[in-house]
């Protein structure tokens, strides 16, 4: 049995430090450390403060109760509603990652389902993420399907 919990504020650096091991694998390589890491981390204990808020993290805890091991993070964001989403809200999947000596264990799978589970309480009717390679193949299990909107992005410079 897969021990699967919401994460808290006191979790953010884990998160953190998960968010690296994610993007390096992204990358191909390590990606560099810096003030991007307290950024993120002041935003998520933030984030995760507000348990009835549109933030949430499904984390798997260390096999000896320290750190974390997993996670899946999600956000709802509200547009214009439209036919097949009337509310307009949308959940947005990231950032799911399992420690390299962990994986293939089910521990994302377990986080992700843990995640989607969250969305579908708050009444969301449409869930997006940007898959990996990699990652692929764990989202198709769960029924994401390749969209026909390609996605575009402008960086503005600001940090």
């Amino acid at each position: 049995m897969i021990e699967v919990r919401r994460a808290v504020a006191a979790d953010a650096a884990e998160i953190v430090r998960l968010r690296t091991v994610m993007l390096s694998a992204m990358a191909g390589e390590r990606v560099p450390d810096g003030e991007w890491q307290e950024q993120v981390g002041t935003d998520v204990r933030r984030l995760l403060a507000d348990p009835d808020g549109d933030f949430a993290a499904y984390v798997v805890p260390g096999p000896d109760g320290v750190g974390l091991v997993a996670c899946a993070v999600g956000a709802i964001d509200v547009r214009l509603g439209g036919p097949l989403n009337p509310s307009g809200r949308t959940g947005y999947v990231f950032n799911v990652v399992t420690d390299p000596d962990h994986r293939r264990r089910g521990l994302a799978r377990a986080c992700l389902r843990a995640l989607l589970a969250w969305f579908v309480e708050r009444g969301v009717a449409s869930i997006k993420l940007q898959a990996s390679e990699d990652g692929a193949p764990l989202y198709q299990e769960f029924g994401f399907e390749v969209s026909g909107h390609p996605t575009m992005r402008l960086h503005t410079g600001r940090r």
